[in-house]
């Protein structure tokens, strides 16, 4: 219960207070360009839908992270891995994103049609989006809300593979190193280094997802699947187009980080007494 609140109110500050600058790299990574997609013009478009998505998504993700954690540990222990914590912690986190995207997937495709499309309120929004038949599997079901599901599962495991070992790796030796389990001001600050540097890495799949989800290329053609992208990126722009949006993506992410892990730490600390 405390990873579930903690990790809602966390979630759902990091969200809020950053969101012009996701909105920035959303449109630098549209295939209609930048300023077509909106440039800097109604930066807090779609900002209702991430909020919506917000609190439940990093609920759910941080509530299957710690709950894994142990079972995975003493997996481990069982099969003589007790000395490796940074595959309890990959595994753990891998669970925790593809349960985090059941919701964060349907808020993430509304959120950037509407980053992408200044005239579109949320309703409005809402309503397309549940009439498109294309992407998804589910598509007959629930429209174009679960279109880069895979997608998105393929760019937020790797980069929670690579922040939280990172993450949890940094704390350990910084309390050795100080002699006290870290604060969490210090635990924020791990939180940002690691996050910063798995956004850089992933980005290109970031770029192939946010194109996914918007659903079509700039002359409307619907996206077939994520190869179909990369393959039409290759053939129409340059390489380059798979690195789009990445300062802003690393700058969102290590801000983010920092306030997000920051928060995390110090909403559990609020919250444990609480609910214990």
């Amino acid at each position: 219960a405390t990873a579930l609140v903690a990790g809602g109110c966390a979630g759902t500050s990091v969200d809020v207070a950053l969101f012009p600058i996701d909105t920035l790299k959303t449109r630098l990574q549209s295939p209609q360009g930048f300023l077509k997609a909106g440039g800097f013009r109604g930066i807090y478009n779609g900002l209702g839908a991430a909020a919506a998505g917000s609190a439940p998504g990093a609920a759910l993700f941080f509530s299957t992270y710690e709950t894994m954690k142990p079972v995975v540990l003493k997996w481990q222990e069982s099969v003589g891995l007790e000395d490796r914590p940074a595959i309890s912690h990959m595994i753990a986190a891998s669970m925790g994103e593809a349960m985090a995207c059941l919701v964060r997937v349907p808020t993430e495709v509304i959120k950037a049609k509407m980053q992408t499309q200044e005239t579109a309120t949320l309703t409005q929004t809402f309503r397309s989006v549940l009439q498109e038949t294309h992407g998804s599997v589910l598509s007959t079901f629930t429209g174009g809300l679960y279109r880069g599901y895979g997608m998105t599962l393929m760019r937020e495991i790797p980069f929670a593979m690579i922040q939280f070992p990172l993450y949890e790796s940094a704390k350990v030796w910084w309390g050795e190193h100080q002699g006290s389990p870290v604060n969490p001001l210090q635990a924020a600050a791990c939180g940002s280094i690691s996050g910063g540097f798995a956004a850089g890495v992933t980005t290109p799949l970031d770029v192939v997802k946010t194109r996914l989800m918007l659903g079509a290329d700039k002359d409307g053609e619907f996206y077939k699947s994520a190869s179909d992208v990369v393959k039409r990126i290759l053939a129409n722009e340059r390489p380059s187009a798979f690195l789009s949006g990445v300062q802003p993506r690393v700058m969102w992410i290590s801000i983010g980080g920092f306030v997000f892990f920051g928060a995390y730490e110090a909403f559990k600390k609020v919250v444990e007494p609480v609910l214990g």
